[in-house]
């Protein structure tokens, strides 16, 4: 039985098309279909030459006269239920809805988190009108945030949408700003992160900020507020690229972790003496990463025009500043 959905034949490869890499000429054959889908498709083995030859590498160059065929397989996952969860829905329309999500709310359905996500919400939302690019157990699915970090999320409802947001993210050119609470006071106040970030080598659930290998990654932060004598501060952080974990591994490489972070961040004495028994217990009682997606910014796939969105802190974030401003 054939369970393929669609199979796509690029052009043939002429003279100016020859000698350029076969995942540039895809793109260009094929420009609702972004680079990471037709990484993944070929790494599946569904891309291959059109007598259904194998291609060695994506990075090879082509060859006059060569033609490439794509199949798009049809998904094979359950579909995921649909529940009737209340979202802080910022913005929608036709062809994104930007949702303002939960800290504890797991962004699509993952080994141990069949329910209860935003993927559960937004398919009795939204019924059938989210794309279906992610396959049906990530359906709209642009972007993702950590599970308990709380923010804005913009997700598509159009295939034609998804592809327009995703290219944005590929390019780096959406405006992402995160609020955080670290300890200590960071060093300079104002500077840029760059490192590589890769999976940790001593904890396979762990990301780490590396010198060779990994992915790039940029955090460009700004101290708002300093809580106590330097033992916390408020920062702004800037996201130039979005990395697993990033906010939270840069900041942690830099010796100024997330309060609550239970992967990142141990209490160190430094960060602590001088605050007092009853404020210090609530704040080890914070028991999540102190991150907010709090401003999101991109250009419409339809209108072509420049959307921009704030959130304002959840209540436990604020209650978390009352503590420390009473330090």
């Amino acid at each position: 039985m054939n369970n393929n959905i669609d199979i796509l034949t690029s052009d043939i490869v002429d003279e100016n098309s020859n000698n350029i890499r076969i995942d540039k000429f895809l793109s260009l054959n094929f420009p609702d279909i972004t680079r990471s889908r037709i990484k993944k498709l070929f790494e599946d083995g569904n891309i291959t030459l059109i007598d259904d030859s194998k291609i060695k590498s994506l990075s090879s160059k082509t060859k006059t006269g060569e033609q490439y065929k794509i199949v798009i397989p049809e998904p094979i996952e359950d579909r995921p239920i649909q529940q009737d969860i209340k979202l802080d829905i910022i913005y929608e329309d036709d062809d994104l809805i930007v949702v303002n999500k939960p800290a504890g709310m797991t962004v699509h359905p993952a080994p141990g988190f069949y329910t209860d996500t935003l993927v559960n919400a937004l398919l009795y939302h939204c019924r059938d009108n989210l794309s279906g690019i992610n396959g049906v157990k990530r359906p709209g699915i642009v972007h993702r945030i950590d599970k308990d970090t709380s923010g804005l999320l913009v997700v598509a409802k159009n295939d034609k949408s998804h592809n327009f947001l995703a290219k944005q993210f590929e390019e780096h050119s959406v405006e992402r700003v995160y609020n955080a609470i670290c300890w200590g006071r960071v060093n300079p106040m104002e500077s840029r992160i760059e490192t590589n970030i890769a999976r940790s080598k001593f904890d396979r659930k762990k990301m780490a900020a590396v010198q060779a290998g990994g992915k790039r990654a940029v955090t460009n932060y700004k101290t708002l507020e300093i809580y106590g004598k330097s033992h916390a501060s408020l920062v702004e952080c800037r996201l130039e690229t979005g990395r697993t974990h990033q906010i939270r591994v840069h900041m942690s490489h830099i010796g100024n972790p997330l309060i609550g972070d239970p992967m990142y961040s141990s209490l160190k004495r430094k960060y602590t003496n001088g605050i007092d028994e009853y404020i210090l217990k609530y704040i080890k009682l914070f028991n999540r990463q102190a991150l907010v997606a709090k401003t999101l910014g991109f250009i419409h796939p339809t209108s072509k025009e420049k959307m921009h969105f704030e959130t304002d802190f959840p209540n436990d974030f604020k209650e978390l500043i009352n503590r420390l401003n009473k330090i």
